[in-house]
């Protein structure tokens, strides 16, 4: 995880300051994975295949996927696979989402799309004969793992495997199984899942990230349901921009909060969850782990 920013030097004209400015805004307008490493791979050097293309020698790339599908192209904003997106497809990502970038990042797409600049390699270009892309791990064998440890321990499990969307209504479903399932299947349940979640902020000063701000929603959308914990983590040790890798919900987290005059529902209308997990002492920070995978998340019914 962290390829599309290691490997972040600027396109002509853009400064790194910018770089980051648009990238902020990609990653708080809730846009998926996906779209944010298109407009990337559009202003950087080394993404969308043009590593592959620098290098004169054979090029094997061996991946660990923290990207939904496993798809090399927008893994790391994919530095040694071909993209078959184009200047035109960034430009279309930013405008859906009402983004306006810095002047000169405007001006290096305008001219992408006037063929000053060139496009990234495509599908076909005769460079990626000599590149293999070799994926080596991902959320789906981290899931599998984790699935075959409950089961030993006697837990039926519910593997969803990896999903997108944004956190809260994501957390809302899985509630909704979690009640629906409970009275066909046997506790302990639990519930399992992976991928990349999204959140769209809509209070800048607030503290959280995508896994505290699911399971916030989580625990509130479970609170009448008896003995039932939760636990959302970010598998690099890092959820968003905070020192936490996620948090815990336990099932009196709810009435601590209360007694500690916290209002749950606030925080979480305020994207605040990291700010009500720290007050609980129920944040889980791993520190970085120097491995990503995406996210994971259990929801155990006892």
């Amino acid at each position: 995880g962290g390829g599309s920013s290691l490997l972040a030097l600027p396109g002509d004209g853009i400064t790194l300051k910018e770089l980051r400015a648009v990238t902020l805004a990609l990653l708080t307008s809730g846009a998926p994975i996906q779209d944010i490493n298109t407009v990337r791979k559009h202003l950087t050097r080394f993404s969308g295949g043009r590593l592959a293309a620098r290098c004169q020698a054979p090029v094997k790339a061996l991946i660990i996927s923290d990207v939904v599908g496993d798809d090399p192209t927008h893994i790391a904003s994919g530095p040694c696979a071909p993209d078959p997106s184009s200047y035109a497809d960034a430009v279309a990502i930013l405008a859906r989402y009402a983004i306006v970038p810095p002047p000169a990042v405007s001006a290096h797409l305008r001219r992408g799309l006037g063929g000053e600049i060139p496009d990234t390699p495509k599908p076909g270009d005769e460079l990626f004969a000599r590149v293999e892309n070799r994926v080596i791990g991902g959320a789906r064998q981290a899931l599998a793992a984790a699935e075959a440890n409950l089961q030993s321990r006697g837990i039926s499990v519910i593997n969803l495997g990896e999903i997108e969307g944004e956190s809260r209504e994501r957390a809302q479903t899985h509630a909704q199984l979690i009640r629906d399932q409970s009275g066909n299947i046997p506790r302990p349940l639990a519930l399992l899942s992976g991928g990349e979640t999204t959140v769209t902020v809509r209070n800048p000063s607030g503290r959280g990230g995508r896994n505290t701000e699911y399971l916030l929603a989580l625990g509130l959308a479970l609170k009448d349901l008896e003995h039932v914990w939760g636990l959302a983590c970010d598998t690099d040790g890092i959820d968003g921009t905070e020192d936490n890798a996620g948090a815990l919900w336990q099932p009196d987290s709810l009435a601590r909060s209360r007694d500690m005059q916290l209002n749950a529902q606030t925080d979480l209308d305020h994207n605040n969850a990291y700010s009500f997990f720290r007050a609980l002492g129920d944040l889980i920070i791993t520190g970085p782990t120097l491995t990503n995978v995406n996210d994971f998340r259990l929801v155990l019914a006892a």
